[in-house]
């Protein structure tokens, strides 16, 4: 056996248990790191070539495997942009250099500039509401994404442009006969106006229902309204859409708004033997009203709150994902991106597909185990100085043989 490959053996075990040594300290130093993932050393022999009588020996080398698809333990806080995925998933961030990576790192505040930035400053991305649509997302790409933003923005009013109003009608009711009650809602500067809705019947099983705005007591639509014998609603479509415009109500004199047109929904309606009752309606839109904070759901969606209640969607948080989580790259600052095998990035939204749940006021920790590792601490210690006794034997022979020729 060459003494050199001794040596040579007991430097490669030294040097492997150097490696898990190495991956020992960070994970210890990352053990409070939200979102971190450990890494392991894994170890594989060499073997050289032997002739008959001469052994050569090999050695031993490593590889660092990352334990990213393996999720940490839930711990709850007091900030509503603090964020954890409850399964599968990563957040789409974006660094300085304006790239984008995926981490499990969610402990999100506001910058300066409003952006829902983490510990180690990347951007949470995600996709914009347009007019109370639900984005459409791009799952091969990055393409629409942007930073999500929670600036308030002071006052905020909406006007209406949906609603809904139901009632019973009393079936004994002679023709001729008015029921009326009414409904607020909200032009385009957030001015409340009321719309007054009139019951007349017109015959057995037939009602009509006009809509007048109060104030300038124009009417803005009329709707026929027919029943069974049962007073189950039959009129179809049972909706009326309401033209302010066409009825010469805007621009609203006195304040320069509009009143939007405003689809109405009377598919509750009924017509029974008992006394006229409106249900109470509901209409969307709000008066104006000061941004008081965020809310974000399950599904990942990001509602700027008013004072008054009322929610308002902006954006909607990106989640991506991966074939192989674990063969990711992992860089600086606790993010990862696409390596060669780790397989295509997948992006979706939260509580779809194979990805998991977005919890709000929460935080995944570390999955770094103490003890485990200060076990292997001390296995690597022990390790590396068993290979130094064979290193140092190998140079004591060594030098034995040497001064032989003396």
């Amino acid at each position: 056996m060459s003494l050199y490959g001794t040596m040579r053996t007991g430097v490669s075990g030294m040097n492997a248990q150097a490696n898990r040594l190495s991956t020992v300290a960070e994970n210890i130093a990352n053990s409070s790191t939200t979102g971190y993932k450990r890494a392991s050393t894994e170890f594989s022999s060499m073997i050289l070539p032997s002739s008959n009588g001469s052994y050569n020996s090999g050695g031993v080398q490593t590889s660092v495997r990352y334990s990213i698809s393996d999720q940490g333990s839930t711990t709850y806080t007091t900030s509503g942009s603090d964020l954890a995925i409850d399964g599968d998933g990563f957040f789409i961030v974006q660094g300085a250099n304006g790239q984008e990576y995926l981490t499990r790192a969610g402990a999100f505040v506001q910058d300066d500039a409003g952006n829902l930035v983490n510990a180690a400053g990347f951007t949470l991305m995600g996709y914009e509401y347009e007019a109370g649509v639900d984005p459409t997302v791009v799952v091969n790409g990055f393409d629409g994404l942007t930073e999500v933003n929670l600036a308030s923005e002071g006052l905020s009013a909406a006007g209406s442009t949906a609603g809904a109003m139901g009632a019973n009608l009393p079936s004994g009711a002679a023709n001729g006969d008015v029921s009326t009650t009414s409904l607020i809602v909200y032009d385009s500067q957030g001015n409340t106006r009321i719309l007054d809705f009139n019951y007349t019947k017109l015959a057995d099983n037939q009602w009509e229902l006009e809509i007048i705005d109060r104030t300038s007591a124009l009417s803005l639509g009329t709707a026929t309204l027919d029943f069974d014998t049962d007073g189950v609603l039959t009129t179809s479509p049972a909706s009326l859409t309401l033209d302010p415009t066409g009825a010469g109500l805007n621009p609203i004199s006195g304040t320069g708004a509009v009143l939007n047109d405003i689809v109405i929904d009377f598919s509750e309606t009924t017509q029974l033997g008992t006394s006229f009752t409106p249900d109470g309606g509901e209409i969307d839109g709000n008066a104006p009203s000061k941004v008081s904070g965020y809310q974000i759901d399950t599904d990942g969606v990001v509602y700027i709150k008013y004072a008054n209640g009322e929610l308002e969607p902006r954006y909607r948080i990106a989640l991506a994902n991966v074939q192989s989580p674990d063969k990711l790259v992992p860089e600086s600052g606790n993010v990862y991106s696409q390596g060669v095998d780790s397989g295509v990035i997948v992006t979706g939204f939260a509580g779809s597909g194979s990805f998991g749940e977005i919890l709000s006021g929460a935080l995944e920790s570390s999955n770094v185990d103490i003890a485990d590792e200060l076990t292997s601490m001390i296995e690597s210690q022990r390790n590396y100085t068993a290979n130094s006794k064979v290193f140092q034997t190998g140079s004591e022979l060594l030098e034995v043989l040497v001064n032989l020729k003396r």
